[in-house]
Protein backbone atom coordinates (compact mmCIF):
# COMPACT_ATOMS: atom_id res chain seq x y z
CA UNK A 1 0.00 0.00 0.00
CA UNK A 2 1.37 3.44 -1.07
CA UNK A 3 2.03 6.45 0.93
CA UNK A 4 -1.13 8.20 -0.38
CA UNK A 5 -3.27 5.01 0.44
CA UNK A 6 -2.39 5.01 4.04
CA UNK A 7 -2.62 8.61 4.31
CA UNK A 8 -6.14 8.04 3.33
CA UNK A 9 -7.14 5.53 5.31
CA UNK A 10 -5.74 6.83 8.29
CA UNK A 11 -7.83 10.18 7.56
CA UNK A 12 -10.71 8.23 7.49
CA UNK A 13 -10.17 7.09 11.15
CA UNK A 14 -9.39 10.33 12.17
CA UNK A 15 -12.76 11.70 10.64
CA UNK A 16 -14.48 9.08 12.76
CA UNK A 17 -13.13 9.65 16.05
CA UNK A 18 -12.85 13.42 15.74
CA UNK A 19 -9.05 13.89 16.28
CA UNK A 20 -8.45 17.02 14.98
CA UNK A 21 -4.88 17.19 14.88
CA UNK A 22 -4.27 14.07 13.75
CA UNK A 23 -6.68 15.34 10.97
CA UNK A 24 -4.78 18.25 10.11
CA UNK A 25 -1.69 16.56 10.09
CA UNK A 26 -2.77 14.02 7.58
CA UNK A 27 -3.97 16.88 5.37
CA UNK A 28 -0.36 18.21 5.57
CA UNK A 29 1.20 14.89 4.07
CA UNK A 30 -1.47 14.56 1.86
CA UNK A 31 -1.61 18.25 0.78
CA UNK A 32 2.57 17.96 0.47
CA UNK A 33 2.27 14.92 -2.12
CA UNK A 34 -0.06 16.23 -4.22
CA UNK A 35 1.76 19.21 -4.90
CA UNK A 36 5.18 17.31 -5.20
CA UNK A 37 3.07 14.79 -8.17
CA UNK A 38 1.70 17.93 -9.99
CA UNK A 39 5.09 20.06 -10.28
CA UNK A 40 6.89 20.05 -13.24
CA UNK A 41 8.55 17.03 -14.14
CA UNK A 42 7.60 14.47 -11.58
CA UNK A 43 5.30 12.74 -13.80
CA UNK A 44 2.27 12.56 -11.50
CA UNK A 45 4.13 9.66 -9.38
CA UNK A 46 6.90 9.62 -6.73
CA UNK A 47 9.17 6.83 -5.53
CA UNK A 48 9.65 5.77 -2.30
CA UNK A 49 12.49 7.70 -1.41
CA UNK A 50 10.48 11.04 -3.01
CA UNK A 51 7.68 10.30 -0.29
CA UNK A 52 10.40 9.50 2.63
CA UNK A 53 12.08 13.09 2.19
CA UNK A 54 8.68 14.81 1.84
CA UNK A 55 7.42 13.12 4.97
CA UNK A 56 11.05 14.26 6.87
CA UNK A 57 10.59 17.81 5.54
CA UNK A 58 7.47 17.88 6.78
CA UNK A 59 8.73 16.38 10.28
CA UNK A 60 11.69 18.83 10.06
CA UNK A 61 9.63 21.68 9.40
CA UNK A 62 7.27 20.68 12.67
CA UNK A 63 10.23 20.20 14.63
CA UNK A 64 11.71 23.52 13.75
CA UNK A 65 8.84 25.92 14.56
CA UNK A 66 8.32 23.89 17.70
CA UNK A 67 11.60 25.06 18.98
CA UNK A 68 11.32 28.63 17.82
CA UNK A 69 8.17 28.46 19.87
CA UNK A 70 9.87 27.00 22.80
CA UNK A 71 12.17 29.56 22.27
CA UNK A 72 9.79 32.49 22.36
CA UNK A 73 8.53 30.93 25.26
CA UNK A 74 4.83 29.90 23.86
CA UNK A 75 4.83 26.47 24.71
CA UNK A 76 0.93 26.89 23.56
CA UNK A 77 2.02 27.41 20.15
CA UNK A 78 4.66 24.18 20.35
CA UNK A 79 2.71 21.64 21.58
CA UNK A 80 0.35 21.32 18.57
CA UNK A 81 3.80 21.38 16.26
CA UNK A 82 5.54 18.82 18.01
CA UNK A 83 2.03 16.56 18.44
CA UNK A 84 1.96 16.84 14.37
CA UNK A 85 5.39 15.72 14.23
CA UNK A 86 5.04 12.71 15.99
CA UNK A 87 1.80 11.96 14.17
CA UNK A 88 4.03 12.47 10.53
CA UNK A 89 6.78 10.51 11.70
CA UNK A 90 4.31 7.07 11.86
CA UNK A 91 4.70 7.13 8.17
CA UNK A 92 8.49 7.48 8.14
CA UNK A 93 10.22 4.14 8.15
CA UNK A 94 12.08 3.05 11.91
CA UNK A 95 14.49 5.99 13.19
CA UNK A 96 18.35 4.34 13.74
CA UNK A 97 19.63 4.97 17.12
CA UNK A 98 22.57 7.77 17.21
CA UNK A 99 24.94 3.99 17.98
CA UNK A 100 23.74 2.41 15.25
CA UNK A 101 24.53 5.69 13.15
CA UNK A 102 28.04 6.22 14.81
CA UNK A 103 28.73 2.60 13.56
CA UNK A 104 27.70 3.18 9.81
CA UNK A 105 29.97 6.62 10.04
CA UNK A 106 32.80 4.75 11.16
CA UNK A 107 32.66 2.30 8.96
CA UNK A 108 32.45 4.98 5.78
CA UNK A 109 35.11 6.78 7.53
CA UNK A 110 37.25 3.76 7.10
CA UNK A 111 36.14 2.96 3.70
CA UNK A 112 36.65 6.40 2.20
CA UNK A 113 39.84 7.05 4.28
CA UNK A 114 38.85 10.26 5.38
CA UNK A 115 40.90 11.78 7.46
CA UNK A 116 39.68 15.45 8.52
CA UNK A 117 36.58 18.29 8.57
CA UNK A 118 38.24 19.15 4.57
CA UNK A 119 36.10 14.92 3.47
CA UNK A 120 33.12 15.75 5.90
CA UNK A 121 31.31 16.61 2.39
CA UNK A 122 32.00 13.49 0.94
CA UNK A 123 31.73 11.22 4.15
CA UNK A 124 28.42 12.62 4.69
CA UNK A 125 27.12 11.98 0.98
CA UNK A 126 27.53 8.38 1.70
CA UNK A 127 26.14 8.22 4.89
CA UNK A 128 23.05 10.25 4.40
CA UNK A 129 22.42 7.96 1.09
CA UNK A 130 23.41 5.19 2.71
CA UNK A 131 20.60 5.89 5.59
CA UNK A 132 18.05 7.82 3.77
CA UNK A 133 14.32 8.00 5.96
CA UNK A 134 16.16 6.28 8.91
CA UNK A 135 18.21 8.92 10.10
CA UNK A 136 17.96 12.84 10.62
CA UNK A 137 20.89 14.82 8.58
CA UNK A 138 21.57 16.96 11.71
CA UNK A 139 22.34 13.76 14.31
CA UNK A 140 23.96 12.37 11.10
CA UNK A 141 26.15 15.82 10.44
CA UNK A 142 27.33 15.79 14.30
CA UNK A 143 28.10 12.36 14.62
CA UNK A 144 30.66 13.27 11.36
CA UNK A 145 31.97 16.00 12.70
CA UNK A 146 32.64 14.67 16.24
CA UNK A 147 34.75 11.75 14.39
CA UNK A 148 36.72 13.83 11.87
CA UNK A 149 37.46 16.73 13.70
Amino acid sequence: MGLQQQVMEQMKTAMKSKDSVALESLRAIKSALLLAQTESGAGGSLSEADEIKLVQKLVKQRKDSASIYTEQGRIDLAEPELAQAAIIEQFLPEQLTEEEIEKVVIQTIDTTGASGMKDMGKVMGIVSKELAGQADGKTISTIVKNRLS
